[in-house]
């Protein structure tokens, strides 16, 4: 008779074959394969969760309780598989998530609008307070063709979106549709227009490209609807003046973004830093000296921030070769060395170029981009050499999609990142304030998001570089304020609120400031964190 573990394995086996396949979402009743035998032991191992009633999910029975993170990265995939199921190929987003995500919205709704003929006018509950609510068109309101998404949603086409987006969507989501009206292809929008009679929409579409700066475009509009004998006023839809970003229908929307990110978050920042002290650093070897006293209490936030417990003892089973996280729970620790002894040569790296640029007056942002590629090599370097990770995980930036835990803010794509990085560095480049720099860099650089791991180490050595080399100290993200910080990114990522952010770190650089530094060096008693016993490249202690 076969053992339990057995039985798990063969039901496993089940599964992986029909994740194989590409499958992520099953319903019970189309997976012959997936019998009641296999789902009962892979539901109570924890490999499946039921989310509605015959329909299931792969699963990591490592997640705890309570933790939304495998939920949203499947939600939009599983709501696409229930639609498809349900109606075919015969629904559609609603138009305003349509328009979001052509214009580079990445965060998870969680309420989605699904159209459909035979829809029933119901809502559908879902994790996490989620939701589906079935709206029902009729069959000439489906659009004439539907866009798949990386999720498989179906969007309507961005011209036919935007005609049928309300008025009050200007201003509700102005950056979106910002974004939108920029890459809207002319020719298509008006097609869509006349062909719907829509000559009051058209006045509000032109109003809204005389406002993004494509007079040319709307005036083409305006006469192309009166030739047609259509009546057409002018109305722009935008509630105020906006600020004009770079970019038409070439420019990458995920570029947009960021820039119509930056440009409408600066002026908060530059307010909050108003009051905080700031001094040029004219001595390079005072300020390296103040950075270097704070180095241990940096370490020890910085890396318990990302979930990192340090001791240096590890580092000798990695170098014997007796290190194995699969069998050996506590060798997963090994890892944590390896990242701790990565952050202090990164460390040591960023501050002789603070110097460097603090001696010779070199302009920050230019010595930043010509010298950043080598702090991601440098952070993980470590863990190469000791055999975690594969010498190509070094190559560069991801590769796949990734994910934040409990988060509603979900990371461009990956190729979307290869645009957006160098659009970062022109940012920087352009912007004149530090406090700016240090702020919005660090912020733009995790909505990025270009690595699969150190994202948030690299985004603080970033901010601190900017403060640095611009007249603040050098300030730490501590443990105790970890909550707040991570809440403020996900209000400036989400919901592009960037004050509580800038507020966080404007009250971080005042008060440690006008701390001591070796009252800043104490950590907390009740730590059982252990300062690495690693070098800095010079060979010198950390």
């Amino acid at each position: 008779m076969a053992s339990p573990h057995e039985k798990l394995a063969e039901s496993l086996q089940v599964l992986k074959a029909l994740q194989d396949k590409g499958m992520r979402v099953f319903r019970a009743s189309e997976l012959p394969a997936l019998t009641r035998v296999h789902r009962e032991r892979l539901l109570k191992a924890g490999f499946l969760k039921l989310v509605i009633k015959g329909w299931y999910l792969a699963n990591n029975p490592e997640d705890v309780d309570g933790d939304s993170t495998h939920w949203y990265a499947n939600m939009e995939g599983f709501v696409a598989a229930y639609a498809k199921s349900r109606f075919g190929r015969d629904w559609q987003l609603g138009a305003e998530l349509s328009v979001l995500k052509h214009s580079g919205h990445t965060s998870i709704a969680k309420q989605l609008q699904i159209q459909a003929p035979s829809a029933d006018n119901q809502p559908q509950s879902l994790p996490f307070d989620c939701s589906i609510f079935f709206y029902r068109v009729s069959a000439t309101q489906l659009a004439s063709t539907r866009v798949p998404d990386a999720s498989g949603m179906l969007l309507m086409p961005l011209p036919e979106a935007l005609i049928r987006v309300s008025p009050t969507f200007f201003a509700q989501h102005e950056m979106a549709a910002q974004i939108a009206v920029r890459q809207v292809d002319i020719t298509q929008l008006v097609e869509a227009l006349l062909a719907g009679g829509h000559s009051v929409v058209a006045g509000r579409l032109a109003g809204a490209l005389q406002a993004v700066g494509r007079a040319a475009e709307a005036n083409q509009l305006l006469l192309t609807m009166r030739a047609a004998d259509f009546n057409v006023n002018i109305d722009n839809p935008f509630q105020r003046p906006l600020a004009q970003i770079r970019g038409g229908r070439n420019v990458s929307p995920y570029v947009m973004r960021i820039r119509a990110m930056w440009s409408a978050m600066r002026e908060t920042v530059i307010r909050l830093f108003e009051t905080v002290p700031r001094s040029v650093p004219a001595d390079a070897d005072a300020l390296i000296s103040d950075i270097m006293a704070r180095y241990v209490a940096d370490a020890y936030h910085s890396l318990s921030i990302e979930g990192y417990r340090v001791s240096a003892a590890l580092i000798e089973k990695v170098r014997t070769g007796q290190w194995n996280p699969e069998t050996h729970p506590e060798d997963r620790q090994t890892r944590d060395a390896m990242a701790a002894k990565g952050y202090a040569e990164t460390h040591a790296h960023v501050k002789a170029l603070i110097g460097r640029v603090v001696r010779d007056g070199e302009r920050p942002a230019d010595a930043f981009g010509a010298d950043f590629f080598q702090w991601y090599l440098t952070l993980f370097s470590p863990s190469v050499q000791a055999g975690l990770l594969k010498v190509g995980d070094l190559a560069g930036y991801r590769n796949t999609q990734v994910f934040i835990r409990n988060a509603l803010h979900v990371p461009p794509a990956p190729d979307a990142v290869r645009d957006c990085m160098p659009a970062l560095m022109e940012l920087l480049e352009e912007e004149g304030h530090p406090g700016v720099r240090a702020v919005l860099g660090h912020f733009i650089f995790v909505f990025i998001h270009p690595y699969m791991d150190g994202n948030g180490r690299l985004s603080r050595f970033i901010m601190n570089f900017m403060l640095t080399t611009g007249g603040y100290p050098w300030t730490i993200v501590t443990v105790q304020s970890r909550q707040a910080y991570l809440a403020a990114l996900e209000q400036a990522s989400t919901y592009q609120n960037v004050e509580p952010f800038a507020s966080l770190i404007c009250e971080l650089i005042a008060t440690q400031a006008n701390t001591p530094v070796e009252r800043i060096t104490q950590r907390p008693e009740s730590s059982s964190w252990t300062e690495p016993s690693v070098n800095a490249p010079d060979g010198r202690q950390p």
